[in-house]
C-alpha cells in the first residue's frame, strides 16, 4: 500500500513537472500591404504586385480605347507595406471591385500645363488650363497647327526657312512668331475620367475653338460681302476666313447661293506675330472751308472736290491670333499729294453746328484701320463683343487728333475702357467720341471746328497699343453706327 502510494506521488509530479515547463508553440509576424484610398483603408493583401497585375489585367477597355499596354491605379491609391500579427487578409478581386466603385484608374500619357495672364480691367488674374496627351508630340504639331491657321501655312513655312521675299518696294516680312502663354509639361499616369487626345487634329480644333465647338451655314444673297457676312452672323472678318480656307481675303467676292461656313472661335492660345510691313495707303485728303456772308444758314457750297493722296508706310505690326494689337510707325514717304475739298458755308449759321454731309478724319496721314465696327473676341478680355467704332493706328504716339466736324465739346475727360477721350455734340443729330488720348486740348463747353486739335494718340483705358478709338453716334447718345459709312 505505501510503494502504490509512493508511485503515484511520482507519476504526478512528473506529470505537473512536464505541463510547466513545455514551450508553447511560437507565432511569427506577416508581412503584408495595406491599400487606401483617399487616405481611406481599404483592406489588407498579401501582395502589391499582385493587385497591380489584377488591375492591369481587368483594363482591356482602356486599353482598347487609347491603344496602350498597361492600366495602373488610380492616383489617390497607396499601398502601403506593413508588418501584422494578424491574418485577416482581403483577396486581390474583392479590392479591385471597391476601388473601381470608388475612383478612376490610370493610363501613362503627359500633362501639358497652359499659363494665360488675363487682364480685366485694372486687375491681371492667372488662368491655368490641363490638357492630357498620350503622346507629348502630337501637343507639339496642335501647337504648329494654331500657329499656322492664323500666319498661314506658307508665310510659316518661308519664315521657319528663312525664305522670305525681300521686301523691294511694298511687301510684309515676319520677323518673330511665339505662343505668349507660358507652356510646361509632365510625365504622369492620367485618370482615364479626363479628357485624353490621341490624335493632333482633335487638339488642334480643340486649341482653336473650345469645348463648345459649333458651326453653321449661311447661304449668300445678292450685294453680300464678307464684312457684311461676319457683321450679320456676329463673327469677325478674320473668323470667316478662318472657317472658310478658300476664301484667300475680305475682298474676295461672292455669289448668290454661295454656302459659307460660320464658327466663332475661342482659341487657348495667343500666337503672336511681329511683322514689318511696307504698304501704300491712301492719306486722305482734308476738307477746306470757307465762309461767305452771303449764304443763309445751313446752304453751302464745293468749290473743289477732293482728292485722296498715297503715302507709302513702313510699320512694325504685332498681331494676336490675326487681330492687330499694336501697330508701331517706322517711316512714311509721300507718293502723292492729296488735293483738299474744298466747301463753302454761309456764315450765318450757328458755330457748334456741324455738317451732316461733309466729315473730317480724325488723325494724319499714314494710318491704319487696325480694327473696324464689328463683331469680335475682344483682345483685353476675351469676350465675344460688338466693336462699336473703329481703331486708327499708325500715326504714332503722341500724333495729333482732329475734331472731324463743327460742334460743342460735352464730354472731356477720363473711363476705365475709353480712357481720356472726348465726345462732341455736333448739334445736327451727330455726336462723335475719340478714345485713348494721351492728353486733352480742348475742355468741355468749348466750341470747336473741323480739323481743330482736341488731343493727341496714346493708349489710355483698355488699349493694346497707341491708337484712335473712332466713334460716331445718330439721333442719340452710344446710338451708334459704322464711321466709315459717313466716308462713302
Amino acid at each position: 500500500m505505501k510503494k502504490t502510494f509512493i508511485l503515484a506521488l511520482f507519476v504526478t509530479l512528473i506529470g505537473i513537472f512536464s505541463l510547466g515547463f513545455t514551450s508553447k508553440p511560437t507565432v511569427s509576424p506577416h508581412n503584408y500591404y495595406e491599400v487606401y484610398l483617399d487616405d481611406k483603408s481599404l483592406g489588407i493583401i498579401k501582395s502589391k504586385d499582385e493587385l497591380e497585375d489584377y488591375i492591369n489585367k481587368n483594363g482591356d477597355y482602356y486599353k482598347k480605347k487609347y491603344g496602350v499596354n498597361k492600366v495602373y491605379s488610380p492616383t489617390n491609391l497607396k499601398i502601403k507595406k506593413i508588418t501584422t500579427y494578424s491574418d485577416d487578409v482581403k483577396s486581390v478581386k474583392s479590392i479591385y471591385k471597391k476601388i473601381a466603385k470608388e475612383a478612376d484608374f490610370t493610363i501613362s500619357g503627359y500633362e501639358f500645363t497652359i499659363t494665360k495672364k488675363i487682364k480685366d480691367g485694372d486687375e491681371e488674374k492667372i488662368e491655368k488650363q490641363k490638357i492630357y496627351v498620350l503622346n507629348k508630340e502630337d501637343f507639339k504639331k496642335a501647337v504648329q497647327a494654331s500657329i499656322q491657321t492664323f500666319t498661314g501655312k506658307d508665310r510659316y513655312k518661308a519664315y521657319l526657312d528663312g525664305n522670305q521675299v525681300k521686301i523691294t518696294s511694298t511687301g510684309e516680312n515676319i520677323e518673330n512668331i511665339y505662343v505668349d502663354e507660358g507652356i510646361t509639361f509632365k510625365k504622369t499616369n492620367i485618370p482615364v475620367k479626363n479628357k485624353i487626345y490621341t490624335d493632333e487634329k482633335e487638339l488642334a480644333s480643340y486649341l482653336l475653338y473650345g469645348d463648345n465647338y459649333q458651326s453653321s451655314e449661311y447661304t449668300v444673297n445678292a450685294g453680300d460681302t464678307v464684312n457684311s457676312v461676319a457683321f450679320n452672323n456676329k463673327v469677325s472678318p478674320e473668323e470667316i476666313l478662318l472657317a472658310n480656307p478658300d476664301l484667300k481675303s475680305t475682298s474676295n467676292l461672292l455669289y448668290p447661293g454661295q454656302k459659307i461656313k460660320i464658327a466663332q472661335t475661342n482659341p487657348k492660345l495667343s500666337v503672336v506675330e511681329e511683322s514689318y510691313v511696307v504698304q501704300d495707303i491712301e492719306s486722305q485728303y482734308k476738307t477746306e472751308e470757307k465762309t461767305d456772308e452771303s449764304i443763309v444758314v445751313g446752304e453751302e457750297r464745293v468749290d473743289q472736290e477732293g482728292e485722296n493722296g498715297m503715302d507709302r508706310v513702313s510699320q512694325r505690326v504685332k498681331k494676336v491670333n490675326g487681330n492687330i494689337v499694336y501697330v508701331d510707325p517706322v517711316g512714311k514717304q509721300v507718293l502723292k499729294e492729296p488735293i483738299n475739298k474744298i466747301v463753302v458755308k454761309g456764315s450765318k449759321v450757328i458755330p457748334d453746328v456741324g455738317s451732316t454731309s461733309s466729315w473730317g478724319w480724325p488723325t494724319d496721314s499714314g494710318y491704319t484701320l487696325s480694327s473696324g465696327y464689328e463683331w469680335r473676341t475682344s483682345p483685353i478680355n476675351g469676350r465675344r463683343e460688338l466693336h462699336g467704332g473703329i481703331d486708327i493706328s499708325g500715326t504714332g504716339y503722341g500724333s495729333k487728333i482732329y475734331a472731324t466736324n463743327n460742334g460743342r465739346v460735352i464730354t472731356a475727360s477720363s473711363h476705365p475702357s475709353y480712357g481720356i477721350h472726348v465726345v462732341i455734340n455736333h448739334n445736327n443729330g451727330y455726336y462723335t467720341l475719340y478714345g485713348h488720348m494721351s492728353r486733352l486740348n480742348v475742355k468741355v463747353g468749348q466750341v470747336v471746328s473741323r480739323g481743330d486739335v482736341i488731343g493727341f494718340v496714346g493708349m489710355t483705358g483698355a488699349a493694346t497699343g497707341p491708337h484712335v478709338h473712332y466713334e460716331i453716334w445718330k439721333g442719340c447718345q452710344y446710338c451708334r453706327l459704322d464711321p466709315m459709312t459717313m466716308y462713302r
